[in-house]
């Protein structure tokens, strides 16, 4: 009985294994992406620290060393159109690399110099087009060719990297000048921007065909495509182009007095102004970290109001609101951070980059399929507005003996930006009718 039981039992078969899922290249090479626009959104905040250091060394005017930082904020901007054009044409890992190491060189240089033209062409120049060539198309250009699948997700991440940048590096670089020179400091920007070489020659992969993967969420493999030989022509005809119509030149001004207020005004004189009021440069540098915190938050809050209200309305708000906290900055400096400086720091960075998904849906409502490539040119608009304040906005200090005046020019542009924005007139779809 007990054998014949056991030879009708029925034989249990071993449970298979689970298979183990290998995270998709896709992720690898976002997370190298991520950590390069971190770096060169830290690098390009580095000079507003060098203002204070470089003047009382060298004897320089807070005008010639801002005229350094607005050549490097005007090439970050000029090379972003240009630079998907490069990457179609030789690559993405050979340019970030080549970037990278420009980006290494011109900090590392800066050790040795004497004069102030050295300053233009180390930090100016090479640091200028080394970040500019890890910009926002950069961004654009992995998500594109990696991911099918949570596009949105990972182009949200790698916009939040640029503003994560500063709050990382900001507060190391200040306590290293604070404590020894501001030598150590543009040597670790070099170090820094080296150390990432070796990962993005080995992890950042031009297309997935290349490791025989799949786009993230794709169903069907994807074939690498030819070299693009005429993306920088068509780049400059788009610009040809959308010139011709209104919408793009007020759309260019508003961004162009954004930058003005933000990556030329308080990226650049915020920390020399506090230090003209005595705070220590260190916890000036930190409320300038600070900012990269709330603006994550902020830029994904306007996102989800720019798919609710009219995008118009949200930039006047935005413009607006900017401007009137810049009229009040002036009467918040002080030697000692206080509860209202802080309010400022948390709306101000609520505010910051809060411009970009309003200005980039309006992009796309008046110029449909070019919209992308005429966003990129007001990006650069954005740049060189920057670049004018962080010039004139050294003027200033040197020539009022203090930054007031900038502080209250600037807040009477957003006043002008608010009215700006108010009147791009709406369009379903299309190219915008020509003036």
């Amino acid at each position: 009985m007990t054998q014949t039981a056991d030879a009708a039992a029925p034989v249990r078969q071993p449970k298979p294994k689970p298979t183990r899922r290998r995270v998709h290249r896709a992720w690898f090479v976002a997370a190298v992406t991520f950590v390069t626009i971190i770096g060169a959104a830290a690098f390009r905040s580095v000079p507003g620290l060098l203002i204070d250091p470089l003047h009382d060394e060298f004897d320089w005017s807070r005008g010639t060393i801002g005229a350094a930082v607005s050549v490097n904020l005007a090439l970050y901007g000029l090379t972003a159109p240009f630079a998907a054009a490069l990457m179609d044409r030789f690559g993405i890992r050979r340019v970030v690399a080549v970037a990278l190491t420009v980006i290494a060189l011109g900090s590392g240089l800066t050790v040795w110099m004497t004069a102030a033209w050295q300053l233009m062409l180390c930090w100016g120049l090479l640091v200028g087009l080394g970040s500019g060539s890890m910009a926002l198309a950069f961004a654009a250009t992995v998500t594109n060719r990696w991911f099918t699948e949570r596009r949105g997700l990972v182009s949200g991440i790698l916009t939040a990297a640029s503003a994560s940048g500063q709050l990382i590096f900001l507060p190391l670089l200040s306590w290293i000048i604070d404590r020894y020179d501001w030598r150590p400091a543009a040597v670790t920007v070099a170090l820094a921007a080296l150390a990432v070489v070796p990962f993005v020659w080995l992890l950042l992969h031009d297309h997935p065909a290349d490791v025989g993967q799949k786009p993230y969420g794709a169903t069907e493999f994807v074939p690498k495509p030819a070299p693009v030989t005429g993306a920088a022509r068509r780049a400059v005809s788009v610009l040809f182009s959308a010139a011709r119509t209104g919408p793009f030149w007020l759309l260019a001004g508003t961004f162009a007095i954004c930058g003005a207020s933000t990556n030329g005004l308080i990226q650049t004189h915020f920390v020399p102004a506090s230090h003209d009021h005595g705070m220590p440069i260190t916890a000036a540098a930190s409320l300038l970290a600070v900012i990269g915190i709330f603006d994550v938050v902020g830029t994904i809050a306007s996102g989800w109001f720019t798919d609710r209200f009219d995008a118009r309305r949200l930039l006047a708000v935005y413009y607006a609101l900017r401007g009137v906290s810049l009229l009040f900055l002036p009467l918040l400096l002080a030697p000692s951070v206080h509860p209202p400086m802080i309010f400022f720091i948390v709306f101000y960075g609520l505010d910051w980059v809060a411009t970009v998904p309003p200005t980039l849906a309006l992009c796309r409502e008046q110029y449909g399929e070019d919209s992308a490539i005429v966003f990129g040119w007001v990006l650069a608009s954005h740049q060189v507005g920057a670049a004018l304040v962080a010039f004139l906005g050294g003027v200033a200090r040197d020539t009022f003996g203090s930054y007031d005046v900038v502080w209250y020019a600037s807040g009477a542009l957003c006043a002008v930006a608010a009215l700006m924005a108010l009147v791009i007139r709406r369009r379903a779809g299309g190219l915008a009718a020509t003036v």
